[in-house]
């Protein structure tokens, strides 16, 4: 699987076979280029518009939403209740975490989660191979709670998404504020994954803006 990060919570996913999967497209407001890529698939987190600008995607993408398992051009999809505040949804709604399993490979996209995860939900989320985090705070778990939710979740690979850069007006903190609590951090155009080249213990990668 390869793993691009094109701004904000956005990744493309590409299988092994080519299948091409887009996370939370944002729109025009909010920075960074568009995506130029057409994918087959789309997940939306939440109905905000810097994750949910389908409409935008190229292609004509099948759009995974929501809770529940799903199988989607033979990818494993499942969607996992949370919320994208600390009070159960009351000031920014509901968030969906998806799992998403291919070529042997579990991602997990947090999207805009809002809370430390309990015992119960890290349990339904299961094993990660790679963990898209946001790290940024104000509309998501902060820096800290970020790198204690790692620490948690214990993934093979951690990459920082939805944090401060000069594309962005928004009011959240670099990425520099969740990197500081680890060390060996490497920065990486593209994440190249296999089940064969998974470290051993957690690394965290930043990517590059791909465009």
């Amino acid at each position: 699987m390869q793993i691009k990060w094109l701004g904000h919570a956005c990744f493309l996913l590409t299988t092994a076979g080519g299948v091409k999967v887009l996370t939370d497209p944002f729109d025009e407001t909010v920075g960074y280029p568009l995506p130029a890529e057409a994918s087959d698939v789309v997940t939306v987190s939440h109905q905000h518009f810097d994750h949910n600008a389908v409409s935008l995607v190229k292609g004509k993408p099948e759009v995974v939403e929501g809770t529940g398992a799903r199988q989607v051009k033979g990818i494993a999809f499942r969607g996992v209740a949370t919320f994208h505040d600390k009070e159960k949804g009351a000031k920014r709604g509901p968030n969906t975490v998806f799992v998403i399993e291919a070529d042997g490979v579990r991602v997990c996209h947090l999207g805009d989660l809002g809370h430390p995860l309990d015992a119960a939900k890290r349990q339904e989320i299961g094993p990660v191979d790679v963990l898209l985090i946001p790290v940024g705070g104000t509309f998501t778990i902060d820096a800290n709670e970020a790198a204690a939710l790692v620490k948690e979740l214990q993934p093979r690979i951690a990459v920082p998404m939805h944090y401060k850069t000069q594309y962005l007006n928004f009011p959240i903190t670099p990425v520099d504020d969740f990197l500081k609590h680890f060390s060996g951090v490497r920065r990486e155009s593209v994440l190249e994954v296999t089940p064969e080249n998974l470290p051993p213990a957690t690394s965290v990668v930043v990517l590059e803006l791909s465009r």
